[in-house]
């Protein structure tokens, strides 16, 4: 696989590269989840009352976006705080555990969104993104952005 993002390759989680976790530590990184998220669940089930149809995690699309909304050339990430560098600058001096893992990886996901959004509006897509923290505090602003983008789509197809 050709690499878009000219970074250097994230060695593995394993004890023989120098990484260790707690076994508490372990179990609780077991329990994370990529798809179908709380906050996923809760703005599909809105937008599925609304008439609105879409797909979920569509891998034909670059980053296989949680929400893709075909009819309205639409699609939406909610991006969890940690995995995505929410606040990265202030964030990344405080990972302390295993940094030389993390700090790549995190920073590697970051040039990965990048990389998508710019793929996916080159094909014609309108990216959304949401904090996952914005979707739990704040999801009637979320869901003005979604339905304002469409109302204009309407207007201007």
């Amino acid at each position: 696989m050709e690499n878009h993002l000219n970074e250097k390759p994230i060695l593995r989680f394993e004890a023989k590269n120098g990484f260790h976790a707690t076994n508490a530590s372990s179990k609780l990184m077991s329990r994370i989840r990529g798809k179908n998220t709380v906050s996923e669940v809760r703005l599909r089930k809105i937008l599925w009352g609304l008439g609105l149809r879409f797909r979920k995690n569509d891998t034909r699309l670059p980053g296989a976006p949680d929400i893709v909304l075909p009819k309205y050339q639409l699609v939406i990430f909610i991006d969890g705080e940690f995995w995505h560098g929410h606040n990265w600058e202030a964030k990344r001096k405080k990972i302390k555990s295993n940094a030389n893992f993390w700090i790549p990886k995190i920073e590697k996901n970051m040039q990965r969104d990048m990389l998508n959004n710019r793929l996916l509006a080159a094909s014609g897509w309108h990216v959304m993104r949401f904090w996952d923290h914005e979707v739990k505090k704040e999801l009637p602003s979320c869901l003005r952005a979604i339905l304002n983008y469409i109302e204009e789509f309407d207007k201007f197809p």
